[in-house]
């Protein structure tokens, strides 16, 4: 989030001074006696209106925390691979190579990290809601500027429930402060649960203010609430109110999908598309007027970037190119500007490069050149090969980690105090985008029967005639189409696993379509959930945390 500099400054205090509630951990009795008399709690922190701001800008960085907070090669991927969609292309890392041996109750990378990330952060959320409800008016301007601060809070508690339904099915709802550690949660439905976040968004759509400020960007907005609730609507079956809340977001006047070159490389070779992925065009200040809600990548303030710094999306996405050898066996390439230092972590699967662009081939502009790297050239001015395309490999290795067509939006450029040998980028992440709008609307209109299919293949038309692809008929509309579609729109962007979990179709793409024959073989039923951490279940001594069928 771009922040003022008495901001900036109040988070850095707020992150040596603010103490936070931990939901399930057991504690000493004696620490729970102790008394801090130099550190101020959160209630004192929570009594002017700067104190909430320096709140709410935590608030974001645990919310970008969910994709950017380690250089571990673990947290940021597991949304991507042993999906349709992706693979490790590094052959000696296990992530959901084998799910029998991955998807533990006791694997903390995975299972327990979204666990304790989520329901960390919303102990914040609902410091921010209990202390909002109960304040003085006197500190603010208005009971309205109260109440957006509250809906702030509110939407990525809605957030956050939503991600746990859809990773654990039914879980604890957290819905307020605990003074003491509770040690007896139970589980609700996954219904609970989505009512729950339902209830959270309906107020964030209500208090949100439509727009923000140029130095505010990357705060959310009502859109993004709509948006999701959209989202949350369908997983409760809503269909109509599904429809009303994505409407909501598309014929507000003020969003629109960028059909023409716009932004920081408009003069450049390309198209409107990658104009979206370029640096510096996430914003509405760019003249981006398709982002809803931007997780902001700062480079040289602090607090701007995690632990390990920058966008990781290159660094996952792009294969290490630089240790492929020519024909004659000599380094035939070397690190360059334009691609970085991937490190051959994350493969994009066949089903992505080829099956979903049959019949389009050449139309889709996601497919073009500028979209996606296809054809290479030796850089090494060492090599005798230099300035010559690289020839077609079949080799495991050649395709599988050293080279394969390169999704370009990973592409950005190195940081003020980095170089491309960094591996990571300091570009903002659209999180939604009014595209993806289009496609929950057509999702809700599919659900809803046969007689509405017509409607969906409008939406996805609009998505498609931006970018010059074929329109559909209402005979090719099915959930798989949309599918494939929000592949072709939303790769690296979509946390895919989310997506394939929340509709049920993760078992039945990975075997389908993931390349790695141990995940298609290995993969089960009760894999479309996760398992419940057994650190939460140890920790919830007071009351039974039950298990997932299947773990």
């Amino acid at each position: 989030m771009k922040t003022n500099n008495k901001v900036r400054a109040l988070f850095q205090a707020s992150m040596v001074l603010v103490v936070f509630i931990a939901i399930f951990v057991r504690c000493d009795e004696k620490l729970l006696n102790e008394k801090s008399l130099s550190s101020p709690s959160s209630d004192q922190v929570l009594s002017s209106k700067a104190g909430f701001e320096s709140f709410v800008t935590t608030m974001y960085a645990d919310a970008r925390n969910e994709f950017f907070m380690s250089d571990n090669w673990q947290v940021p991927w597991m949304y991507s691979v042993g999906t349709d969609v992706a693979v490790m292309a590094d052959q000696t890392l296990p992530l959901f190579v084998n799910y029998a041996t991955q998807l533990t109750s006791t694997n903390s990378m995975v299972v327990d990290y979204m666990w304790n990330w989520a329901y960390g952060a919303i102990a914040k959320t609902n410091s921010i809601i209990v202390a909002g409800n109960s304040s003085d008016l006197s500190i603010w301007n208005s009971e309205a500027e109260r109440n957006a601060i509250i809906a702030e809070a509110k939407f990525f508690r809605a957030y956050y429930h939503n991600v746990l339904a859809i990773l654990y099915g039914g879980v604890p709802i957290a819905d307020t402060v605990y003074s003491e550690p509770k040690v007896n949660f139970v589980r609700a439905t996954r219904k609970e649960v989505w009512e729950f976040a339902k209830k959270d968004l309906v107020y964030a759509s209500k208090w949100l203010p439509t727009t923000m400020a140029k130095s505010a960007e990357g705060r959310v907005v009502k859109a993004a609430a709509d948006h999701l609730l959209s989202e949350v609507y369908i997983s409760l079956g809503e269909y109509d109110n599904a429809i009303t809340s994505a409407s909501d977001v598309i014929n507000s006047g003020l969003y629109k999908l960028m059909d023409a070159r716009f932004g920081s490389e408009s003069i450049s070779l390309g198209d409107v598309y990658s104009d979206l992925f370029k640096d510096n065009n996430q914003n509405r200040s760019s003249g981006n007027m398709e982002s809803l809600y931007v997780i902001q990548v700062e480079d040289g303030v602090t607090g701007g970037v995690p632990g390990a710094g920058g966008n990781n999306w290159l660094r996952g996405w792009g294969p290490r190119y630089f240790g492929l050898k020519d024909p004659k066996g000599a380094t035939g390439m070397v690190i360059c500007d334009s691609m970085g230092r991937g490190p051959g972590w994350i493969r994009p699967s066949n089903y992505f490069y080829y099956d979903i662009w049959k019949g389009d081939l050449k139309n889709d502009m996601r497919n073009s050149r500028f979209n996606i790297r296809r054809s290479f050239v030796y850089n090494n001015p060492a090599s005798t090969y230099y300035g010559k395309l690289v020839e077609k490999r079949t080799a495991f290795l050649d395709t599988m980690y050293y080279l394969y067509p390169t999704i370009r939006k990973i592409e950005g450029k190195v940081g003020k105090t980095t170089n491309n040998t960094y591996g990571k980028t300091y570009k903002d992440y659209a999180r939604y985008r009014l595209a993806e709008t289009y496609l929950l609307r057509a999702e809700a209109y599919i659900r809803k029967g046969s007689s509405f299919y017509a409607n969906a293949a409008a939406d996805i038309n609009v998505v498609r005639a931006r970018v010059n692809a074929k329109q559909i008929s209402a005979a090719d509309v099915s959930i798989d189409f949309l599918l494939d579609e929000r592949a072709r729109e939303l790769i690296v962007e979509e946390p895919r696993r989310l997506t394939l979990m929340r509709m049920g179709k993760l078992v039945e793409r990975v075997k389908k379509y993931c390349m790695n024959p141990t995940a298609v073989s290995s993969v089960r039923d009760c894999n479309e959930l996760y398992p419940i951490p057994q650190t939460a279940i140890d920790a919830n001594f007071g009351a039974v945390l039950e298990q997932n069928p299947g773990y």
